[in-house]
């Protein structure tokens, strides 16, 4: 791992140092971001009941109970903790918070790091992709060499959109039926296309994309297209290779949100996964009603590296994993 402890010698400030003064900038440039268009910053718990059972995700757990005989997880994403809000009335909020999942690492991930969550209650996915495309450019509007992306990106174009089956019937050759069978029954092999085949094909279009309508056993914690539910309202965007974001049009139904938290659970189970309990808090306040809304959730380190022209998140965090 590169220190990057050299010194600008008409300044005298290491490389290392200069990064991180860089970082404090572009973090004011995006809270004043969200705080222009009236969002609220708030403020979530960091170890949490429940981490969230998204079936690609690991938490790390307290070694002893924290919540009555349950032990407690640093949070994955503050996503149940944020709806809570939106469900008590707060109609736009932001949060800049710490993360961490397990088993994470590499020139793109960490096992801690920085995320920036927001909602908006009456926004679409579509509004949602224009505001995240608004925040990128911002915070990106400096940057000339963009190592971390893998590929040459212009980011002062528009930037492109495609749906999921668009893209494999583009770049891995799968038509729209094999695209979401291989979802649903073979999810190996629809991981592998999408790294192998896809991933890079965005990468070579030279401007940043949104990869959008993902097959519905994606979902996560979005809602069904009300005109097509074999497709889930969720959204990525890349800069090249590198996936900055992952944001929903938020499903709103306590039923449908129950049993598919449920059906994670099980299917952790089946795959001898750390099994985690289910948010009942979270799903009372969908219970008393959370507005219709979309949200998003960008990887800050990710954004930072692109906008320093830094090979890895490493250059651009305080103390990476390896460096404790």
């Amino acid at each position: 791992m590169a220190t990057g402890r050299t010194a600008d010698p008409s300044t005298g400030v290491s490389t290392r140092h200069a990064r991180l003064i860089r970082r404090a900038q572009l973090l004011e440039r995006l809270r004043s971001f969200f705080v222009e268009r009236d969002y609220l910053e708030v403020e979530t718990p960091i170890l949490v009941p429940s981490p969230g059972l998204d079936l690609h995700l690991d938490a790390f757990a307290t070694a002893q109970p924290h919540f009555g005989e349950q032990p407690g997880y640093l949070i994955t994403s503050p996503e149940y903790q944020m709806k809570r809000l939106l469900s008590e009335g707060l109609p736009r909020i932001f949060q800049l918070v710490r993360c961490f999942r397990r088993g994470e690492r590499g020139h793109r991930h960490n096992p801690e790091f920085t995320m920036v969550e927001w909602y908006r209650a009456g926004a679409t996915m579509e509004l949602l992709m224009e505001e995240t495309e608004d925040l990128v450019r911002a915070l990106l509007a400096d940057a000339t060499h963009m190592p971390l992306a893998g590929a040459d990106c212009d980011v002062t174009q528009p930037f492109a959109r495609m749906t999921v089956v668009e893209a494999f019937a583009r770049w891995a050759e799968v038509d729209e039926a094999e695209t979401l069978r291989l979802a649903d029954e073979d999810e190996d092999r629809y991981f592998f296309l999408l790294v192998d085949r896809v991933e890079p094909g965005l990468a070579r279009l030279g401007v940043p994309v949104f990869l959008h309508d993902y097959p519905a056993s994606q979902a996560s914690l979005a809602r069904t297209r009300p005109d097509d539910p074999r497709f889930a309202e969720r959204f990525e965007l890349y800069v090249g290779e590198a996936e900055l974001c992952n944001g929903f049009g938020e499903l709103t139904c306590p039923i449908e949100q129950r049993q598919r938290l449920e059906r994670d659970q099980a299917t952790r189970r089946e795959r001898g996964m750390p099994v985690y309990p289910v948010d009942e808090r979270f799903l009372a306040a969908l219970e008393a009603g959370m507005p219709d809304c979309a949200g998003n959730a960008l990887g800050v380190d990710r954004l930072v590296a692109l906008a320093l022209g830094a090979d890895s998140i490493d250059e651009v965090m305080t103390f990476p994993v390896d460096a404790l």
